[in-house]
C-alpha cells in the first residue's frame, strides 16, 4: 500500500500584547503609514516575559489535538520549528514534549528560519511515506521579539511572536502531494543573527541584520522559480491551485508570488497585517486560520511556500 501524509489538525497562538506601529514610532523615527506602505504591517504580537518558544508551542499543538481528536501519547514524532530555542539544548521539541505529556516518542528541532516550517513538514512527510511514523506533530514557534535591535527601524518593524501547528497522520489518499526544499549559503550574510557565543560574539551585538533591498529581491525571484517547480513536479496548471498560503515577510512578496500564478489576492491567505512576520510560525498560523474560518475546504489544494536566512526556501504542496 502506499502511504501518504494527511493534515487532520491545525492550531495556532498569539501571545496577548499588542505592539502597534504608532508604539514602534515612540521607539525610533518612523511613522505607521512608513511601515504599512512598505511592509503591510499595522499590529504585531510581543511574547510577555515569562512566555518560551516551547510554551506556546504547547498551546498550538494542543489545539491541533483537539481538532485533530487525537490524544498526545498517539505521537510517533515531534518536529519543532524554530530560530529562537529554549535553551541551546535539549531541543524545544523535547521541551514541547515533556509539556505534553509524552514519553516515547522522536523529537527534535529543525533551524531553517523563517522556512523551518516547510523543512518540518518534508522530513515528517518522508518519516510518514517511509512507514517510520504513524501521526506526527509538526510546529513552527518563534519569539523574534528578542532577537531584535528596537533601535533599528530597518528590522524592529518586521517581526512578531507566535506558534502554529499541523499533525500529520499515514493515509491511503494523497494529502501532501510534494515538498521541495532548497538552501545557498552564499548569501549567509544578508539575513542573520549572530550567536552569543560564537567565534565573533565580541564583534556583533546577537541582533537580527538584515540588507532588505537584497532580501527583497532574491527572495521575489526564488520564490518564483520553486511555484514553477512545484506545478512541474504534480503535472498542475497555475488554475490547479485554489489556495495560496505564504510565508508572512512583506506584502509585497506575497504579491508578487501571487502574480506568478495568476492568482487573485482573494485566494491568498494574508494575515501579515495583524501578526508581522512570525519566521517559521507564520505559514502554519496562516493555514490555521484559514481552516478554522472555513476558507481553506476538505479536497482543495493548496500551496505552503517560506523564504529565509541562508538563504532557505521551500514548498509544499498540499491537498487538503
Amino acid at each position: 500500500m502506499r502511504k501518504y501524509s494527511r493534515i487532520i489538525g491545525t492550531g495556532g497562538y498569539l501571545p496577548e500584547k499588542v505592539m502597534t506601529n504608532h508604539d514602534i514610532s515612540e521607539k525610533v523615527d518612523t511613522t505607521d503609514a512608513w511601515i504599512y506602505e512598505r511592509t503591510g504591517i499595522r499590529t504585531r504580537r510581543i511574547a510577555a516575559d515569562h512566555e518560551t518558544s516551547s510554551s506556546m508551542a504547547e498551546i498550538a499543538a494542543r489545539e491541533a489535538l483537539d481538532a485533530a481528536n487525537l490524544d498526545a501519547d498517539d505521537i510517533d514524532l515531534i518536529i519543532t520549528a524554530t530560530s529562537t530555542p529554549d535553551r541551546i539544548f535539549p531541543s524545544t521539541a523535547c521541551l514541547l514534549q515533556q509539556r505534553l505529556g509524552i514519553r516515547n516518542c522522536a523529537a527534535f528541532d529543525v533551524q531553517a528560519a523563517c522556512s523551518g516550517f516547510i523543512y518540518g513538514l518534508s522530513i515528517a512527510d518522508q518519516f510518514i511515506r517511509a512507514g517510520n511514523a504513524n501521526y506526527v506533530l509538526v510546529v513552527g514557534s518563534e519569539i523574534n521579539s528578542r532577537l531584535l535591535d528596537w533601535s533599528d527601524r530597518t528590522t524592529c518593524i518586521l517581526f512578531g511572536d507566535g506558534a502554529g501547528a499541523v499533525l500529520l497522520k499515514v493515509s491511503k489518499e494523497p494529502g501532501i502531494l510534494s515538498t521541495h526544499i532548497h538552501s545557498d549559503g552564499k548569501y549567509q550574510d544578508l539575513l542573520y543573527v549572530p550567536n552569543p557565543y560564537g567565534q565573533r560574539a565580541r564583534e556583533e551585538a546577537p541582533y537580527l541584520v538584515m540588507s532588505g533591498n537584497d532580501v527583497f529581491k532574491v527572495a521575489v525571484n526564488t520564490l518564483g522559480r520553486i511555484v514553477d517547480e512545484t506545478l512541474a513536479a504534480n503535472g498542475m496548471e497555475k488554475t490547479d491551485i485554489d489556495w495560496l498560503v505564504p510565508h508572512q515577510a512583506n506584502t509585497r512578496i506575497i504579491a508578487a508570488t501571487a502574480r506568478k500564478l495568476q492568482m487573485s489576492m482573494d485566494h491568498v491567505i494574508v494575515t501579515i497585517e495583524n501578526q508581522g512576520n512570525t519566521s517559521s510560525a507564520s505559514v502554519p498560523l496562516a493555514l490555521n486560520e484559514a481552516v478554522r474560518d472555513g476558507r481553506i475546504l476538505p479536497g482543495q489544494v493548496v500551496l505552503m511556500e517560506a523564504f529565509g536566512g541562508g538563504f532557505v526556501w521551500g514548498s509544499a504542496l498540499v491537498q487538503y
